[in-house]
């Protein structure tokens, strides 16, 4: 199979365009904090000959898919296994004091949406375990199986924002007795039973628990919150910041992230902003940009994409 036709990198060209100022030097880092296939970092390489990528992620297939789709590059890529709260730990490990251009592009990739075996995708019955990185860590099926009904209904109502989050821990519990829930098959079957058919019309009752088993699986968002300020720590003055986000979670954590790095400290009423005060960062872009009609159109995946960036203005007192 073509990693072409399974991968069509969102906002490719936005992206570059941002970080274009940032890279256009010999030498110059660029971070694929969520490198997936590799999508956006090979035509990254291919656009700024002089760049040298430090490549992130959490999911050993993606490296190794990564790693032979970016081998022509030879020495100007570095891969690092991590979750990408360990950006500055792996530009260290590099062999660079800082990274010059950062992207994230967030949530569950395309590798891991096609895989029917990693039990990310509602529509494909397979084991329910849903890790980004398989060698470690709590499947979904552990979360189904062990955690109470309060529990349950937390993560549905937090991480899914599911009204019929109660509903559905219910159903779940009930429904462990009888036999094990270890596949996604069966959850969804669950699901469907649990959900009133006028409820049934406005999507599919599955879709909200999915996101929400996997954000927890993962630690998506805690391990969010501490990865954008970690990024903005190693960029230079200078140094640009793209992030993607395709759920209102992520995005309000990114965007609360760059509000605060972007916004002056200097205390209310001060006549005069001293140097010391004024913002480090600027926002690159107004609000958050979506993609275009014609990419959602050729690109589905960015149906939901939200874009916000930013460029260090001065480095930290």
């Amino acid at each position: 199979m073509n990693l072409r036709d399974i991968h069509t990198p969102v906002l490719l060209d936005r992206c570059a365009e941002l970080l274009g100022p940032a890279l256009q030097r010999d030498g110059a880092v660029f971070v694929d904090a969520t490198l997936g296939m590799g999508g956006h970092s090979e035509a990254f390489l291919e656009r700024f000959p002089g760049i040298r990528l430090v490549g992130l992620d959490r999911d050993t297939d993606a490296l190794r898919i990564a790693g032979e789709r970016l081998a022509r590059f030879g020495d100007r890529v570095t891969l690092v296994h991590t979750v990408y709260d360990g950006i500055a730990e792996a530009v260290a490990s590099a062999g660079y004091a800082a990274a010059d251009g950062i992207l994230f592009d967030l949530g569950v990739s395309s590798l891991q949406l096609d895989e029917a075996e990693r039990g990310f995708a509602y529509s494909k019955d397979a084991p329910l375990d849903m890790r980004m990185d398989q060698s470690a860590g709590t499947t979904a099926a552990d979360i189904v199986a062990t955690y109470g009904e309060g529990d349950l209904r937390r993560i549905f109502e937090r991480y899914g924002e599911e009204k019929l989050a109660g509903r559905y821990a219910r159903a779940i519990i009930a429904a462990r007795v009888e036999a094990p829930i270890e596949r996604s098959g069966r959850l969804v079957e669950i699901l469907v039973a649990a959900t009133p058919y006028a409820a049934q019309r406005t999507g599919h009752p599955a879709k909200r628990v999915f996101q929400a088993l996997r954000i927890e699986v993962n630690r998506e968002l805690s391990v969010l919150e501490r990865a954008i300020p970690a990024a903005l720590g190693v960029l230079p003055v200078g140094g640009r910041i793209v992030v993607l986000a395709y759920q209102s979670l992520e995005d309000r954590l990114v965007k609360r992230a760059l509000a605060d790095a972007s916004a002056s400290t200097a205390p209310a009423g001060l006549p005069v902003e001293l140097p010391e005060h004024a913002p480090r960062f600027k926002l690159l872009v107004k609000g958050a940009e979506l993609a275009s009609d014609e990419e959602r159109a050729v690109n589905p995946r960015a149906t939901p994409v939200r874009l916000r960036a930013a460029e260090r203005l001065r480095a930290d007192a």
